[in-house]
């Protein structure tokens, strides 16, 4: 299979970690991401190697930290932040018509760190370590409208709980692990109502009628352990969760976890393209990279590897 690597990655892997001035490298820092105790450690490996540092001082503040770094020419951004932090500079990115003009490190401070864990970014001294000689790759990008994200985008039962699962749970019950873990809710849950087509090479796959959870993931991946997508093959891992009797949902959990199969009510789809559209009349809500916003409608595609990310060893090299 091809290599799709950034071209440019055989010159990046080689470089060496010399301090420039800072004037092409910055770092976003969000001093108040996960347990806020990694500000100091940060700001020195930033010195260390001249970085020019940058802290948001607010909601949404990276985003406007991201067209500022694109003004100023730099080609090496990182992020010092969680998912949420890394979504507001994607956007910021995209806003300014600059996502593929730098190379964007991760240095993992926030609570969950899905993004960086998938891409295999351990600690803050491997994100740094990783801009200076690790590898590049040129990864896809999601799009909800007009509003990019990289991790996932999920809607049902509810975002919230949904972003919020528990590894452990995820891997005893693979994808229902959502639906597990918000048992308590469904006498309050009224269900998602909801018209669905996938488009995949020209092909539709449609959907109709009451679910619990759509989960739509770019570099996650929901279905069995979870873990890493191919978030290189302009495609989303879909799972879509029907609406079921609670009694179901743990008899289904089991089968999917012990024989690896699908269930009555959770179907698998892999697709470039989305379509949703709710079929009551409350707006659905969706959770992009963690950040909740609702939409009547909504078409969900992705952009084939248009944002270069430094990787750990771990990360999934599907392309080769």
């Amino acid at each position: 299979m091809a290599d799709n690597r950034n071209p440019a990655s055989d010159d990046q892997n080689s470089r060496s970690s010399t301090p420039s001035d800072g004037s092409d490298q910055w770092i976003i820092i969000n001093p108040t991401s996960g347990t806020a105790d990694h500000v100091d450690d940060v700001r020195q490996f930033a010195a260390e190697r001249n970085y020019t540092i940058q802290e948001t001082t607010h909601e949404e503040h990276a985003v406007q930290l991201a067209q500022d770094a694109t003004v100023n020419d730099v080609d090496r951004l990182a992020v010092a932040g969680g998912d949420g932090t890394l979504h507001e500079v994607v956007r910021g990115l995209v806003e300014a018509s600059a996502l593929g003009k730098v190379t964007l490190g991760v240095i993992p401070t926030g609570t969950e760190n899905i993004f960086a864990t998938n891409i295999g970014v351990a600690s803050i001294e491997e994100g740094f370590d990783l801009l200076d000689h690790g590898e590049r790759r040129r990864i896809d990008v999601g799009f909800a409208g007009e509003e990019p994200f990289v991790v996932s985008c999920i809607a049902g039962l509810p975002a919230e709980v949904s972003v919020g699962t528990s590894d452990d749970l995820k891997e005893r019950f693979g994808s229902l692990a959502f639906v597990v873990a918000s048992l308590q809710k469904f006498a309050e849950f009224q269900g998602l109502h909801i018209d669905l087509t996938a488009i995949s090479d020209g092909e539709e796959t449609t959907w109709s009628g009451e679910a619990l959870c759509m989960l739509v993931g770019n570099v996650r991946r929901f279905i069995n352990r979870g873990g890493q997508a191919n978030v290189e093959d302009g495609l989303f891992d879909v799972v879509l969760i029907e609406e079921m009797p609670p009694s179901d949902t743990l008899a289904e959990a089991t089968a999917q976890r012990v024989f690896g199969r699908d269930t009555e009510h959770v179907h698998h789809v892999r697709t470039s393209q989305l379509e949703i559209r709710g079929l009551g009349s409350d707006p659905i809500t969706f959770s992009l990279d963690g950040e909740l916003n609702t939409h009547d409608e909504l078409v969900l595609f992705t952009d084939p590897q248009s944002l270069t990310v430094c990787v750990g060893s771990t990360y999934e090299d599907t392309q080769r």
